[in-house]
């Protein structure tokens, strides 16, 4: 449905710049980042949409009619996806370090026209687009992000007063025009939560100074935008859409005819083309639908909710009476209930009054009790005492006696061994003696047996 060959040829583009000749698109900065930034080229490389959907589109073409039916937006994340409530520093707002999201399909696609290496050509195309207004917005930041800042001012210089109209936030919410974006583009380093490329200081000076040196041209109000409140109305039912909201270009003359495009994209896509845009009609008018019956309920709920209210009020007035002749009743049976109260207390005083009596009687007794038996353990104590001593005392009476009598003993037993000393001494000497005699007479009996030996053998 998005037709690149719709462009106007009176649009004031400026021509390339110097040393840049043919139809090849040169690319500034890294050329595999596309200078973008890490979290979102991360998130945009796992994003299912990236990897499944858009692998299947091969063609500059394909890639623009997807543009049109699925960019609503061109902020990096989606809404509610992002959360950096509380965050401060490196980690939160415009760096996204910190938390990643929901990476958003304008992004997606922005880096898919990265991958196709466009021409110089197919960018022009993209930026004088009739179609959408989103793809235009896609074609700029593409030359924000890949052209040199020297480069930009001469993109740039024929769109700065486009008063055509789209809104840049994720829920809508912020409506600008192109030309506002453009100026915010080359003045400014943040786009929500992201960071364009920098701008040497040189080169921003003298984008300042000719800003600053070029007007704003105020808007012309077309007599066609000052139609009856129903196309207006159609309009407004249009933005709620999912599909992005075709704005008519101050550029586009009203008579231009768009049926040779419309051929030409239903021959190139076939019948499948013609399938999608019913079913996409289909959608919208059940959304639709789908609102008024909404819009019916909730009235049908408030008038429901305006029955009840009246119900309840009218029942409060009714019961507010008997609440009265209850409270009443209360009162009384109140005053009745603190007299019983009153008598209940008295009585329980009374009861406690003998029960302290009673409780100082029975301490009393258990103190007197307490006292003998106490009087009972000194007395068994002193007894026991006693007769410890005198079973001491005979103890060591009879300890003595027996020291006594082993003393006696060992005198006797050491008499008897005295004695024994010396009888036995007194048998040794005799043994001794007669021993000795012995030898004597052995002795004088050698002798005389000598003697007469001599003699005979003289």
């Amino acid at each position: 449905m998005a037709n690149v060959g719709n462009q106007l040829p009176t649009q004031a583009v400026s021509k390339p710049p110097s040393g840049k000749h043919g139809n090849v698109l040169p690319l500034w900065g890294n050329e595999k980042t596309m200078n973008l930034n890490p979290m979102i080229l991360t998130n945009v490389l796992s994003s299912p949409y990236f990897k499944v959907q858009l692998y299947e589109l091969k063609t500059y073409h394909e890639v623009v009619d997807e543009i049109y039916f699925k960019v609503t937006h061109i902020e990096p994340w989606e809404k509610g996806s992002r959360k950096t409530a509380g965050q401060t520093g490196m980690c939160g707002g415009v760096r996204g370090v910190g938390t990643g999201g929901i990476v958003s399909t304008a992004f997606c696609l922005l880096y898919k026209l990265f991958t196709l290496k466009l021409t110089r050509k197919q960018l022009m195309g993209l930026i004088t687009h009739t179609d959408s207004p989103y793809i235009r917005a896609l074609g700029f930041m593409y030359i924000r992000y890949t052209q040199p800042p020297t480069d930009l001012l001469d993109w740039y210089d024929g769109f700065l007063d486009d008063e055509e109209d789209l809104d840049v936030k994720a829920g809508g919410g912020c409506v600008m025009t192109i030309g506002e974006m453009l100026r915010s583009f080359l003045t400014k380093l943040e786009w929500f939560s992201t960071l364009f490329p920098r701008i040497p200081v040189p080169v921003q000076k003298m984008i300042d100074q000719n800003l600053k040196a070029r007007p704003r041209k105020v808007a012309q109000k077309d007599p066609q935008e000052e139609e009856a409140p129903a196309e207006a109305g159609r309009q407004g039912e249009r933005r709620h859409s999912r599909t992005p909201r075709r704005t008519p270009s101050p550029r586009r003359s009203p008579k231009r005819s768009r049926s040779r495009s419309h051929h030409r994209e239903r021959d190139r896509h076939g019948p499948s083309y013609d399938r999608e845009l019913e079913r996409e009609r289909d959608r919208q008018r059940k959304e639709r639908e789908g609102k008024d019956r909404d819009r019916g309920d909730r009235e049908r709920r408030r008038s429901r909710s305006a029955d009840r209210n009246q119900d309840r009020r009218e029942r409060k007035r009714s019961h507010s009476s008997s609440r009265d002749r209850r409270t009443e009743r209360r009162e009384k049976e109140r005053d009745g209930g603190e007299d019983r109260n009153r008598k209940k207390e008295r009585d329980h005083h009374k009861d406690r009054g003998v029960d302290r009596d009673r409780s100082r009687e029975r301490k009393n007794r258990g103190e007197v009790d307490e006292r003998r038996h106490k009087d009972d353990r000194d007395r068994h104590r002193e007894e026991k005492k006693t007769k410890r001593s005198s079973r001491s005392r005979s103890r060591d009476r009879k300890h003595k006696e027996d020291k006594s009598r082993k003393r006696e003993r060992s005198h006797s037993r050491e008499k008897d061994r005295e004695r024994d000393g010396e009888a036995r001494s007194h048998k040794r000497s005799r043994s001794k003696e007669r021993s000795h005699h012995q030898r004597e007479s052995s002795n004088d009996h050698a002798k005389h047996s000598d003697r007469r030996r001599s003699q005979s053998t003289e």
